[in-house]
Protein backbone atom coordinates (compact mmCIF):
# COMPACT_ATOMS: atom_id res chain seq x y z
CA UNK A 1 0.00 0.00 0.00
CA UNK A 2 1.42 3.36 -1.28
CA UNK A 3 1.68 6.63 1.51
CA UNK A 4 0.13 9.57 1.12
CA UNK A 5 3.65 11.03 -0.12
CA UNK A 6 4.07 7.93 -2.39
CA UNK A 7 0.60 8.56 -3.63
CA UNK A 8 1.34 12.51 -4.35
CA UNK A 9 5.11 12.15 -5.61
CA UNK A 10 3.76 9.97 -8.50
CA UNK A 11 0.84 12.71 -9.86
CA UNK A 12 3.75 15.03 -9.63
CA UNK A 13 5.43 12.65 -12.21
CA UNK A 14 2.72 13.48 -14.33
CA UNK A 15 2.10 16.94 -13.84
CA UNK A 16 5.29 18.50 -12.34
CA UNK A 17 3.96 21.85 -12.31
CA UNK A 18 0.53 21.16 -9.96
CA UNK A 19 0.88 24.20 -7.31
CA UNK A 20 -1.07 22.29 -5.10
CA UNK A 21 0.41 18.88 -5.51
CA UNK A 22 3.83 20.51 -4.53
CA UNK A 23 1.93 22.40 -1.58
CA UNK A 24 0.82 18.74 -0.11
CA UNK A 25 4.14 17.24 -0.93
CA UNK A 26 5.47 19.84 1.79
CA UNK A 27 3.10 19.06 4.34
CA UNK A 28 3.83 15.34 4.07
CA UNK A 29 7.96 15.94 4.28
CA UNK A 30 6.61 18.48 7.60
CA UNK A 31 5.32 15.77 8.77
CA UNK A 32 8.10 13.08 7.93
CA UNK A 33 10.29 15.88 10.02
CA UNK A 34 11.80 16.35 6.24
CA UNK A 35 12.26 20.32 7.09
CA UNK A 36 14.28 21.61 4.53
CA UNK A 37 13.16 19.87 1.83
CA UNK A 38 9.63 21.04 2.55
CA UNK A 39 10.67 24.38 3.19
CA UNK A 40 12.86 24.39 -0.24
CA UNK A 41 9.15 23.21 -2.09
CA UNK A 42 7.34 26.23 -0.09
CA UNK A 43 10.02 29.11 -0.72
CA UNK A 44 9.88 27.70 -4.52
CA UNK A 45 6.31 27.83 -4.29
CA UNK A 46 6.46 31.86 -2.32
CA UNK A 47 8.56 32.38 -5.27
CA UNK A 48 5.97 31.15 -8.19
CA UNK A 49 4.29 33.06 -10.68
CA UNK A 50 1.94 33.89 -9.01
CA UNK A 51 3.24 33.00 -5.56
CA UNK A 52 1.47 30.67 -3.79
CA UNK A 53 -0.13 32.59 -0.86
CA UNK A 54 -0.28 29.57 1.81
CA UNK A 55 3.23 28.58 1.27
CA UNK A 56 3.95 31.56 3.12
CA UNK A 57 2.00 30.70 5.84
CA UNK A 58 3.34 27.04 6.07
CA UNK A 59 6.86 28.42 5.62
CA UNK A 60 6.52 31.06 8.71
CA UNK A 61 4.92 28.66 10.53
CA UNK A 62 7.34 25.84 10.27
CA UNK A 63 10.91 28.19 10.85
CA UNK A 64 8.68 29.36 14.17
CA UNK A 65 8.46 25.64 14.93
CA UNK A 66 11.98 25.10 13.92
CA UNK A 67 13.10 28.43 16.24
CA UNK A 68 14.36 30.09 13.03
CA UNK A 69 12.17 33.06 14.43
CA UNK A 70 13.97 35.80 12.47
CA UNK A 71 13.36 33.37 9.28
CA UNK A 72 9.86 33.16 9.90
CA UNK A 73 8.73 37.01 10.56
CA UNK A 74 10.39 37.75 6.81
CA UNK A 75 8.11 34.54 5.16
CA UNK A 76 5.56 35.97 6.66
CA UNK A 77 5.87 40.01 6.03
CA UNK A 78 6.85 39.02 2.17
CA UNK A 79 3.43 36.49 2.56
CA UNK A 80 1.04 39.44 4.40
CA UNK A 81 2.38 42.17 1.03
CA UNK A 82 1.98 39.16 -1.44
CA UNK A 83 -1.67 37.98 0.12
CA UNK A 84 -2.98 42.20 0.34
CA UNK A 85 -1.89 42.27 -3.54
CA UNK A 86 -4.04 39.34 -4.84
CA UNK A 87 -6.82 40.71 -2.23
CA UNK A 88 -6.96 37.56 0.25
CA UNK A 89 -6.84 39.15 2.99
CA UNK A 90 -7.98 36.98 5.21
CA UNK A 91 -4.82 34.71 4.42
CA UNK A 92 -3.06 38.63 5.17
CA UNK A 93 -4.97 38.73 8.53
CA UNK A 94 -4.38 34.97 9.55
CA UNK A 95 -0.49 35.44 8.53
CA UNK A 96 -0.46 39.11 10.46
CA UNK A 97 -1.83 37.45 13.35
CA UNK A 98 0.70 35.05 13.38
CA UNK A 99 3.46 37.34 12.91
CA UNK A 100 2.10 39.67 16.12
CA UNK A 101 2.36 36.10 18.20
CA UNK A 102 5.64 35.91 17.30
CA UNK A 103 6.91 39.61 18.45
CA UNK A 104 7.93 42.24 16.61
CA UNK A 105 11.56 41.93 17.98
CA UNK A 106 14.23 39.51 16.92
CA UNK A 107 15.32 36.70 19.20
Amino acid sequence: MSTRRENIESMLVDDPNDTFLQYALAMELEKEKEHEKSLTILDKLSKGSPPYVPAFFMAGQQLAKLGRVNEARTFLREGIEVARSVNDLHAAGEMADFLASLGELGE
